[in-house]
């Protein structure tokens, strides 16, 4: 759906950095609403999912009926964006969650719940970000997951390029989908959010053209 010739970009509403969300895609050009109910869905054009905790995130998206309308979203084409457990959120495989954790799928990747550490482990580095223009990105990382595997339709877009976790996957996009373990939204950096506005921009084009 567009309202007034612009973009209306979901955030999911049920628990994590929100507020965020909403105020760096507004920032970015778009008109940015909570999504709480199934038929909030209806009003978006792309979702993107919060960093918080994934496994709160994933009962709490079962419990409000968000899950498989999700799920059945993004397999038919919905842009969608996860930063830190938004990632988990978006892959196809999670190590280290709980047993009766649920995702909503779409990224045909492995990710490790958690892998940086506790909150006491979280950090800062700078990633350099394929597509992304303007030098490296100051990424933080809180209880972050990172990438083990990716599938063939998946591009690697940024690796932490120092430190312990040198090489480590930490930003992939597949197709409509994008995802980092990291919180571009907590830094005042807005590139990573218009990146995404330009993705979904081109999937709307393409669709109208």
């Amino acid at each position: 759906m567009v309202v007034a010739g612009g973009l209306v970009i979901g955030v999911l509403a049920l628990q994590g950095d929100v507020r965020e969300h909403l105020y760096a895609l507004a920032e970015a050009g778009v008109l940015a609403r909570p999504i709480r109910r199934p038929a909030e869905l209806d009003q978006i054009d792309a979702l993107v999912v919060p960093g918080g905790e994934s496994t709160t995130m994933s009962k709490l998206a079962i419990e409000f009926g968000l899950l498989e309308p999700i799920q059945k979203m993004i397999a038919d084409g919905l842009p969608a964006y996860g930063s830190c457990a938004g990632m988990i959120m978006l892959s196809g495989e999670v190590l280290d969650g709980r047993p009766d954790q649920r995702s909503f799928g779409g990224i045909d990747m492995t990710v490790r719940r958690n892998a940086f550490g506790r909150q006491v482990d979280s950090f800062e580095a700078s990633v350099e970000l394929e597509g992304i223009e303007g030098g490296a990105f100051h990424a933080v990382f809180i209880r972050a997951p990172w990438v083990e595997r990716v599938g063939e339709a998946v591009r690697v877009v940024g690796r932490v390029t120092d430190g312990p976790a040198a090489g480590r996957i930490v930003a992939v996009r597949q197709e409509n989908l994008l995802a980092t373990a990291f919180h571009p939204e907590l830094t005042g950096d807005l590139r990573v959010h218009q990146f995404f506005v330009d993705m979904v921009r081109g999937v709307r084009d393409d669709a109208e053209g």
